[in-house]
């Protein structure tokens, strides 16, 4: 089974600061990268990290404030230069090609590959992407436009094979692929091997839930319920409470309260406004009501 970690871009609010760029994160899954908002100065965080953008087909963004897409036509500039063809997929709100369509004809009108727009329906639960391997379910948030997060899950791996085992009893290696699928084998003699002696269940599934920008609501704990880590907007401390009202955003406490309400393992607190002087502080108010609470940090890579 393949890592499953996420590369944070960026970390910060509206305003970039020396130490966080806007929102930006990459989600890596099942060797696939997945990019999640593209706030400006991705790309840069991109070089600096040193990943590679081969795998990147995939882009998520939650809404369109521009601290959360003000990077992406540069992304693409840039990749059209680096000659990539893979085609690249934007899922956001159906405005969203409105927005970029004239600046891609303007700016990459020869590019080797194609931007293709898939519509992300924000007051809808949807399944945004789905392949053989990962699932991406969107569904809406609340904030002062219409804004989506997104629960990333991978899909059932195969059973492990006991190769001793099946040694053991003679199994031939062309029927590996259908022991790991679930098959039982008959012997020669026409003993049945259950399948459960002949293998080890599947690694269990990761879950990574993306909740930013939006204002205290519990109404998605159904769908990122057990999620082994939530990233989850965290703009405001204490003391700027009224503030994370009045502009649609939570507190540091508010996402430590989601987070333990939806029995997550881990959380991710981020996306901080320039307004709170210590992340630390934060992180402590966080950590009284969730203690397995971390701060995203840029240009740090975190493990699922």
């Amino acid at each position: 089974m393949s890592q499953c970690s996420v590369y944070i871009l960026g970390s910060g609010a509206a305003k970039p600061s020396p130490t966080r760029y806007p929102s930006s994160q990459i989600l890596e899954m099942r060797d696939r990268r997945f990019l999640i908002d593209c706030g400006e100065g991705c790309q840069i965080r991109i070089r600096q990290m040193k990943l590679h953008t081969a795998r990147l087909n995939h882009v998520f963004i939650s809404h369109l404030h521009g601290d959360h897409c003000f990077g992406l036509i540069g992304l693409i500039s840039t990749l059209g230069m680096d000659g990539r063809t893979n085609d690249l997929y934007i899922h956001a709100h159906p405005h969203f090609k409105v927005l970029m369509q004239p600046w891609l004809d303007f700016y990459c009108p020869d590019w080797p590959f194609k931007v293709v727009f898939e519509d992300v329906k924000p007051n809808a639960v949807q399944v945004a992407y789905e392949d053989k391997a990962v699932k991406v379910t969107a569904f809406p948030l609340r904030h002062r436009i219409p804004t989506s997060g997104y629960l990333f899950e991978e899909k059932p791996g195969d059973r492990h094979l006991l190769r001793d085992v099946c040694d053991a009893y003679q199994v031939p290696v062309a029927l590996f692929n259908n022991i790991r699928n679930g098959d039982d084998f008959v012997t020669s003699d026409g003993i049945v091997i259950p399948n459960e002696r002949l293998t080890a269940p599947p690694t269990p599934c990761k879950r990574y839930a993306y909740c930013t920008d939006t204002k205290y609501t519990e109404t998605f704990l159904p769908i990122i319920s057990g999620a082994d880590m939530l990233y989850h907007d965290s703009t405001y401390d204490d003391a700027h409470e009224e503030h994370a009202k009045k502009y649609f955003h939570s507190t540091a406490r508010q996402a430590a309260t989601i987070a333990k309400l939806a029995g997550v393992k881990k959380l991710l607190l981020g996306h901080f406004s320039n307004r709170v002087a210590s992340d630390g502080c934060s992180l402590k108010e966080a950590k009284e009501v969730f203690p397995m609470s971390f701060v995203a940090e840029d240009q740090q890579k975190y493990e699922i």
